[in-house]
């Protein structure tokens, strides 16, 4: 949505009390504060003196000092350097002038980064129900601590081991039945389903026995599925190489040597 134009200044009067509004409402830097004079008018002039003065009777700070104060509020509510950096680049303040003034508050106050992002966490979480360890690091991360403070943190939380992640928790929910089929569907057969399912932590402790009632009421046939998979392809069995090619794709699929040995018999007739 477009902003609607300014009244434009008739004096440098006007220009004044525009600045001096909006340094009643928060601090802002010296490019900020003239970006928002020139909206006001098109007098360079005018803008340079009133920035002049804001400057020499301490209504603006210098990038640096702004910097500084930046910085001890930022770590007073327990905002790491990641965000501070964050925050002050999108103001328009250089990368170093950022570095030095975290550097110097960090030295005065005696910040440790380790210990705020402990704090920091303590107080977030009393205990990571309802939450996965990736929603965890986003929020971390978003309020400017490293993946080094982040893990520390954790390593202090005395209710750490309910930390889990978002495949450990998608995994709870998950029925081993209900997946094995799924996967069966699409194809795959016993080893790659298996594989899969170890790769999304899925409790596979009655995985055999699972099958095996499975294959009682004929939802799961791996032969069958094995030949099924090999007819979608065009391998001609009577050419060595082919035969190879077809053994070793469908070998990729999860299936044993008999259920291959077994469909390309079938494919020889």
């Amino acid at each position: 949505m477009q902003r609607p134009p300014l009244r434009q200044a008739k004096t440098i009067d006007n220009v004044f009390s525009s600045a001096y509004w909006h340094l009643g409402q928060q601090d802002f830097t010296i490019n900020e504060i003239r970006a928002k004079l020139e909206r006001k008018t098109e007098n360079l002039e005018w803008i340079e003196t009133v920035l002049a003065n804001l400057i020499e009777n301490g209504y603006l700070k210098s990038d640096y000092d702004f910097a500084v104060r930046y910085c001890e509020l930022a770590f007073s509510h327990e905002i790491g350097k990641g965000a501070i950096r964050r925050k002050l680049q999108r103001r328009g303040i250089a990368v170093t002038e950022i570095d030095t003034a975290i550097e110097q508050v960090m030295g005065e106050q005696n910040v440790d980064s380790y210990k705020m992002a402990t704090s920091r966490l303590l107080s977030k979480y009393e205990n990571f129900y309802g939450t996965t360890r990736e929603k965890v690091y986003a929020m971390m991360t978003t309020k400017g601590f490293s993946r080094v403070e982040i893990d520390h943190a954790l390593s202090q939380h005395p209710e750490r081991e309910t930390l889990r992640s978002k495949l450990a928790v998608k995994a709870d929910k998950a029925d081993l039945t209900t997946e094995i089929i799924k996967l069966f569907n699409k194809g795959k057969g016993e080893t790659l389903i298996l594989q899969e399912l170890k790769q999304r932590l899925i409790d596979v402790s009655d995985f055999e026995e699972t099958l095996y009632q499975l294959s009682l009421t004929g939802e799961v046939d791996f032969y069958q599925s094995c030949k099924n998979e090999l007819a979608k392809k065009r391998y001609d069995l009577s050419d060595y190489k082919d035969k190879s090619k077809a053994y070793a794709y469908l070998s990729r699929k999860g299936f044993g040597s008999d259920e291959i040995k077994e469909a390309m018999s079938l494919g020889d007739e």
